[in-house]
C-alpha cells in the first residue's frame, strides 16, 4: 500500500464500493432507478472510478493487479446474472465497458490521480507516519 496515514479507512470504503458494485449488478433490473444513462456508460463509470480509486491505495507496481481483479469480477458478475435467473443477464458487452472502463482508470491514475489519497490527506493537514528505517 502507499504511505497514507489512515489505510484501514480507505480500504474499508474501496471494498465498500465494491460491495455496492456487486449488489447493484445482482439485484433485478427491475427494481433499480434509473440514472438516465446507458446501462453501458453506468459499467464504464463504475469500473474507471474503482480502477482510480484502488489506484490511489497502490503502488503503480501493483496496478496490473487492481485491473485483473477488477476485470475478473465483472466476468464473474455477468456469470452470476446469467445462473441468477433474476431477470437479469450476462452481456459480453457489459465486459467489454467495464474493461475500457478499467483502462481509461489506469491511464488516467498513471497520469496522476492515482496519488488522491496523497492529495485529500495533505488538504487534510494529515500526515502519513513515518516509514521504520
Amino acid at each position: 500500500m502507499l504511505q497514507v496515514r489512515y489505510p484501514r479507512f480507505w480500504l474499508v470504503i474501496g471494498w465498500l464500493g465494491i460491495a455496492a458494485a456487486v449488489i447493484v449488478c445482482l439485484v433485478p433490473g427491475n427494481e433499480l432507478p434509473s440514472t438516465g444513462m446507458s446501462d453501458k456508460t453506468e459499467h464504464f463509470l463504475c469500473y474507471a472510478t474503482l480502477t482510480c480509486y484502488f489506484a490511489g491505495l497502490y503502488p503503480r507496481s501493483r496496478y496490473w493487479v487492481i485491473a485483473t481483479g477488477l476485470i475478473l469480477l465483472g466476468i464473474a458478475i455477468e456469470f452470476a446474472q446469467n445462473a441468477m435467473h433474476l431477470g437479469r443477464m450476462g452481456d459480453v458487452r457489459d465486459v467489454m465497458a467495464n474493461t475500457v472502463g478499467v483502462a481509461i482508470g489506469l491511464i488516467l491514475s498513471l497520469a496522476g490521480v492515482g496519488r488522491w489519497t496523497q492529495w485529500i490527506e495533505s488538504l487534510a493537514g494529515i500526515r502519513a507516519p513515518a516509514r521504520p528505517e
